[in-house]
């Protein structure tokens, strides 16, 4: 019997992509609420909370996006004339991230520059993640195998709310993790804008949730139709048993908790994104296999997947096991 390799490299991509929302969401969410911090001493924490890993994080991002370049070419092809404009902010806000980053910690008098310069990137990089994948949610128009839309089809009301969703979504992230990862003040004020963007976030999951349906015919029949409900409704009632774990864990100042289950909500929304999408990689459009390279390239790029992608893991792993411990608040490092 012979592999089914588009739809292994989909799960492979849709994989990467998962690892890189919830990884860098939170190193993100942490530039999100910086401005929300007064002290040079509190900002170097949150920082430092993230330093050791906030690169390696991007490397799902890479793999992404190259993969889907290198094994869904025709995909590629009408995603990304679709998505230019959101696509290119989004990577020069990361450039302006990783540059402020860097040189924050090379200068005294030009720090606020920096300061702003993190705090604008991950902002400005995260809010143009969401309407990209409010735009690609919405559908991309297509004829003849390429993009026959225009310049602005990407922003809509709903693109725009998916980019605000996403905006309080990585905050969320990052203030449960420094609820994990810092002490003292900074830990305090995490608590606070947990509350905040738990509320934020959950509502603009379900307004979000309850649009979608409406955008097409199919994703309506797939979460609303009988006999579909059946298996799409565990879906939401998960989401809810995860927003009461996050409120028991803020009410109770539970340090692990909050942050588990802020990731339950990224990971089951993006499950009922692949709910709403397969078969397709361009909603409505384009099926996997459709859009999928030759069997001879795709099998070819496995093996070297299946060496690159179990090494990417193991260094991850390792390196957030090496840093396991509290940010110091006194900027000596970690415990």
């Amino acid at each position: 019997m012979s592999l089914d390799l588009p739809f292994i490299w989909a799960g492979l991509i849709a994989f990467a992509v998962l690892a890189y929302v919830v990884l860098d969401g939170f190193d993100l969410g942490i530039g999100i609420l910086f401005p929300f911090v007064k002290g040079e001493k509190h900002r170097d924490e949150m920082m430092n909370s993230v330093a050791p890993v906030w690169d390696g994080n991007e490397t799902w991002l890479v793999l992404g996006g190259g993969g889907l370049f290198a094994v869904f070419p025709l995909a590629y092809a009408v995603i990304m004339p679709a998505l230019y404009a959101p696509i290119t902010i989004m990577l020069l806000a990361l450039i302006f991230r990783g540059v402020a980053f860097e040189y924050r910690w090379k200068t005294v008098r030009g720090q606020f520059l920096w300061d702003i310069a993190f705090a604008f990137g991950s902002t400005v990089a995260t809010f143009a993640q969401g309407i990209a994948l409010g735009a690609l949610v919405q559908g991309i128009p297509v004829a003849g195998r390429a993009y026959s839309g225009g310049w602005w089809d990407w922003l809509t009301p709903f693109s725009l709310l998916t980019g605000v969703a996403l905006v309080f979504g990585y905050a969320l992230l990052g203030a449960c993790w420094l609820i994990y990862k810092a002490e003292g003040h900074v830990q305090d004020r995490a608590y606070d804008f947990a509350k905040v963007c738990a509320i934020v976030t959950l509502v603009l999951i379900a307004a979000v949730s309850l649009w979608t349906p409406f955008l097409k015919a199919a994703f309506m029949e797939r979460w609303l139709a009988f006999p579909q409900i059946i298996y799409t409704a565990p879906v939401p009632l998960l989401v809810a048993g995860a927003a009461f774990l996050l409120f028991k864990g803020l009410t109770t100042r539970h340090e692990l908790m909050p942050f588990l289950a802020a990731l339950a909500l990224f990971v089951l929304s993006y499950i009922g994104l692949g709910i709403s999408f397969y078969p397709y990689i361009v909603p409505s459009s384009i099926t996997i296999w459709e859009a999928a390279a030759p069997d001879a390239s795709l099998g070819f790029l496995l093996v070297g997947a299946a060496v690159l992608i179990p090494l990417i893991l193991i260094y991850t792993v390792y390196s957030y096991w090496v840093f396991r411990g509290k940010v110091n608040a006194h900027g000596s490092g970690y415990h």
